[in-house]
Formats: C-alpha cells, sequence, structure tokens
C-alpha cells in the first residue's frame, strides 16, 4: 500500500504553509529521487492568462529551494497547447508564465518550454500501450534526468478530475502527442444555444469554424479536436462529440503519462495541491469558484496514488455553495462525476494502475 502524505492549510507563527510544503518534501525523501547534477525537470501548469487557479509562484519557490539545496539543477516547463490561447508557442507562453508570477526572481530556477518553439521539439517513446505502441513526448521532459510533477487538483470537463496523471499525460506531450489524444473528439454545436458571437473562430487552430446568421458551423474535416471552442464558448452551445468510446481519451492520457515516465524509474515524485479546487480546466482564460473548501497538499512516489487519494478527499467534503455543482454537494457524494455525468474518471486510475503506473491502494499519512 503506497503512502501519500498530506498537510492541510493550518498554520501557526513559525510553521507556515511554505514550511510546511518543504516538510512535505522531506518525507517523502525527495532526496533520494533527485540526485546531486541532476537536470530536474519541474512540471507544473503557468496558468492561462485570466485563470487564477495556478499555484502560486512562491509555493513553486520552495520546491525550486529544495531541489536546489540537493544539488540538483531545477527548471520550471509546460508545454505548448493546441489551441490559440496565451500559451500556444514558447514565446507568448513564457510571456504568459511571466504574468502571473513566475518570473526568475521568484521562482530562483529558468523556465523552459519542454516541446519548443512551436510544439516541434519531441522525441517518440516505445510504451506498448493498449491503444498505443509510442507516444511522442516533449524533449525537454525526456531529456531531464529527474522529473519532479507538481498539480493543482481541479476537475475537468474530458477526464472527470486533473492531477498528476493528466498534468503529465497532457502536459508532457509535445503538438503530435496532444492530437493523438483529442482524435477521439469531434465538437458539435447545438443550434438552440448558439448565439453567432464568433468568439470561437478566433480561437480554433484549424480554421475549421464558421458562422452563418446567428448559428456557428464546424467542419469536421478540418477539425483536429483540440476542444478549445469547447472551453471558450460563453454560452455553452459547443457539445462534446465522442468519435470513439470515451475512455480512450483517458487511456491515451495514460499511455503518454507512461512516456512521460520511461526512464525516469525512482527519479520521480509528485505533489498535488488541494488548494482553489476549481470545476474546469486551467487552461480556461479564467476560474470559476472552487467547488470545495481547501483540503491541503499531498505528496507522494507514486501518481496513481496521489490521484486516487486527492479525489477521495475532494469527494468526502461537503461541497461549498454558489459553485457551478447544482447536485452532488453533500460529503460521499461523487463531485466530479456530478459536474460532468458523462465522464468516468476511474478509467485513468484503473488503466495506469493497469499499465504498472502505481496503485489505487493508499494509506494517508498527515504531516
Amino acid at each position: 500500500m503506497t503512502t501519500v502524505y498530506l498537510t492541510d492549510v493550518r498554520t501557526r507563527p513559525g510553521r507556515s504553509l511554505l514550511d510546511k510544503i518543504d516538510g512535505l518534501l522531506k518525507r517523502v525523501k525527495a532526496a533520494r529521487r533527485v540526485k546531486k547534477d541532476d537536470v530536474c525537470a519541474v512540471k507544473l501548469h503557468f496558468g492561462e492568462r485570466g485563470n487564477c487557479a495556478f499555484i502560486r509562484p512562491v509555493m513553486i519557490r520552495v520546491v525550486v529551494d529544495h531541489l536546489r539545496a540537493l544539488g540538483c539543477r531545477p527548471f520550471l516547463t509546460d508545454t505548448n497547447t493546441l489551441y490559440k490561447g496565451s500559451r500556444s508557442d514558447a514565446v507568448s507562453h513564457i510571456e504568459t508564465a511571466v504574468r502571473n508570477g513566475f518570473d526568475y526572481a521568484v521562482v530562483g530556477c529558468p523556465l523552459v518550454i519542454a516541446d519548443g518553439l512551436k510544439g516541434k521539439s519531441s522525441v517518440k517513446v516505445p510504451i506498448g500501450g493498449e491503444l498505443l505502441s509510442e507516444v511522442s513526448i516533449a524533449r525537454g521532459i525526456w531529456d531531464a534526468d529527474s522529473l519532479v510533477v507538481v498539480s493543482h487538483f481541479k476537475g475537468h470537463e474530458l477526464s472527470g478530475f486533473g492531477g498528476a496523471l493528466k498534468n503529465m499525460g497532457m502536459g508532457c506531450a509535445a503538438r503530435e502527442g496532444k492530437l493523438v489524444q483529442h482524435s477521439t473528439l469531434g465538437p458539435a454545436i447545438d443550434a438552440g444555444q448558439c448565439k453567432g458571437c464568433k468568439r470561437c473562430i478566433s480561437y480554433c487552430p484549424a480554421g475549421a469554424i464558421s458562422v452563418a446568421g446567428k448559428t456557428a458551423t464546424i467542419e469536421g474535416h478540418k477539425c483536429i479536436g483540440c476542444g478549445e471552442c469547447i472551453l471558450i464558448c460563453p454560452n455553452g452551445a459547443v457539445q462534446v462529440q465522442w468519435n470513439e468510446a470515451q475512455d480512450h481519451f483517458q487511456k491515451k492520457i495514460v499511455e503518454h503519462a507512461a512516456g512521460a515516465l520511461k526512464g525516469k524509474e525512482g527519479r520521480t515524485v509528485f505533489i498535488n495541491f488541494l488548494m482553489q479546487v476549481s470545476p474546469a480546466c486551467d487552461c480556461y482564460p479564467n476560474n470559476d469558484a472552487p467547488i470545495v473548501p481547501d483540503i491541503g497538499i499531498l505528496a507522494s512516489l507514486d501518481p496513481v496514488a496521489i490521484d486516487a487519494a486527492s479525489v477521495d478527499l475532494v469527494n468526502a467534503r461537503d461541497a461549498l455553495p454558489g459553485t457551478a455543482l447544482k447536485r452532488g454537494s453533500k460529503a460521499g457524494r461523487d463531485k466530479f462525476r456530478a459536474l460532468y455525468p458523462d465522464v468516468d474518471w476511474n478509467v485513468q486510475l484503473d488503466h495506469a494502475a493497469k499499465m504498472g503506473l502505481g496503485s489505487r491502494e493508499y494509506k494517508i499519512v498527515k504531516v
């Protein structure tokens, strides 16, 4: 049974939340995973411009300082997006990161966009998965000696929730890998909801959307399945249509996570922040109200266990009032299935365990 360390958000003079993050890294024995002189990738999400749910840079600085004290050379990293947001190329991505506070003066290490200027710097990694024989992983992740995955745990409209597995699977994939994962999606317009505002046109990277009168149309042969139109439609008019079984999307995420971890066995650490648990992906240009009170921060050596513990901890809480969660608000109810009834988030955990990435069986040790 895997140990998952938990620190709550209660503090006192002399034991701040920053102190507690450092304490978690000591308890999880990061020093055994990250070695002297390692070039260590710290994988996180820098936040879309307008979204404020990302992990605070001052908290990331604690992770960086801990790694530097071990004698390694950390860098903060993420990969470029498929959609036309504020992180679709390395220049705009770094500009957005700095705007959101991830400047060298704050975080204490360089920022490197792992898949290069336009998402083409990648390595084909053989994984022998159920759906994929190989995956396209960002070269900056592949070339790193060790990996610390720092994830903001939240809901996600395509995978139910997003944690360590999603952060690695989608977030460590180069553009080609992201396309493969999204190939199961075929967004469709609900004409009754569409107002013809044309916002989706400006965000579509494939030029697949047009508007005639007051209704948008998606040309299926042009659509690359990035899902950006689903994210940014202000009227909820763009609906997910799965081109094949919905669970394939989650399995592809997991199989890309396996590619990100390959060659780094025994060289990884996972940290999940269960704070400001928003209902949807951090790729939105805004973040909605958190669905539950802040719970704390988890650390583990097992990405499956830390995500399993995270989802259980969220579901064990009473929901906050006045959020996107309209049902299933009581403690013990499935908050993520209430948000996204058609998405069974168990798929990603079960598939990751089947592939040997970790175990759903865990015990929590409070720090």
